[in-house]
């Protein structure tokens, strides 16, 4: 089966509250950095694929359910009788700072191999992965490498949010993971904090070494200040949907989903890009990692709004 998109990674669990404190309560979302692009790009009426391991339990049932609803493909996807779900406590207050508890140590999602997810490129036109899936452990970090490898030998271009999670590893190990993935890597997405991952030097040098060592493109995510894409033959820069912020969470990932989204049918970087700005404004004016995403209809009204 055909898809536009293939993703991997590690669907989670997330519990969200204002604050971790006596008689503290929360509500329960499926997250994950890889879900939140799936399940944007689906909404926009591409055919997506998710590959991960869940739990053989209640919460892997709801988990790919939740999927399976937004219209992801999941038939790829493993059932782990032996490991838990990953989840994560997830504590944004008013003020839309935030702090994350990790509970994914030896979960489902983070024995992921390669041999789970090499089947499933099969017709895939896009892979986009994450280094959110890299810090997972050895074997999730070796099913990358390995994705990136036979989809850049297929012609399959390949897409890389290097999404640092400085609470699942190090900057030396991060950085010595991506090293190993970009010569198999098209467009290269990260925020400009994320940049010194990439190389040394001012955004202009790194981003002119990327694209020299063979990426077509290079978004560089600026959080409120918009978003910037670079390619051989110039770049553009847009800022930031003009939305009252509710909830922060996901935005990356929406931009993210929004610029391959654009990629996809067809648009010019610059217009791909506002497609992703758009899609982030979506999600930060709404609660959730991907709740407020729109569809095709909203995504119009969005971009003309980002336009005027």
């Amino acid at each position: 089966m055909n898809t536009d998109l293939l993703t991997v990674g590690e669907a989670l669990v997330s519990f969200r509250t204002d604050a971790v404190a006596p008689g503290w309560t929360a509500s329960a979302h499926v997250a994950g950095a890889e879900a939140n692009v799936a399940i944007g790009l689906a909404r926009l009426g591409h055919s997506a694929r998710w590959v991960g391991r869940v739990s053989a339990d209640a919460l892997g049932d709801w988990v790919l359910a939740t999927l399976t609803h937004e219209g992801v493909d999941v038939s790829f996807a493993h059932r782990d009788a032996e490991r838990p779900a990953g989840a994560m406590v997830l504590e944004v207050p008013a003020d839309h700072a935030r702090r994350v508890t990790y509970l994914r140590r030896g979960s489902a999602g983070s024995a992921l191999t390669a041999e789970d997810v090499l089947p499933a490129l099969a017709g895939a036109r896009r892979v986009h992965l994450t280094g959110v899936t890299l810090a997972l452990g050895p074997d999730p970090r070796a099913a990358c490498r390995a994705l990136a490898r036979a989809a850049d030998a297929e012609g399959v271009p390949v897409s890389l949010d290097v999404n640092h999670r400085p609470a699942l590893w190090s900057v030396q190990d991060a950085r010595e993971a991506v090293a190993g993935l970009l010569p198999h890597v098209q467009t290269v997405i990260a925020s400009d904090e994320e940049l010194a991952l990439l190389g040394a030097g001012p955004e202009d040098r790194v981003v002119a070494d990327l694209l020299a060592a063979g990426a077509s493109e290079v978004v560089v995510k600026r959080g409120a200040h918009g978003a910037g894409v670079y390619w051989a033959g110039g770049s553009a820069e847009l800022p930031a949907l003009r939305v009252r912020v509710v909830d922060v969470i996901g935005a990356g990932d929406a931009l993210s989903a929004g610029f391959l989204s654009g990629l996809l049918d067809g648009l010019e970087r610059p217009d791909a890009l506002a497609r992703g700005i758009a899609l982030a404004g979506a999600c930060v004016a709404g609660t959730g990692d991907w709740e407020g995403l729109p569809d095709r209809e909203r995504l119009a009204e969005l971009v003309a709004q980002l336009r005027r």
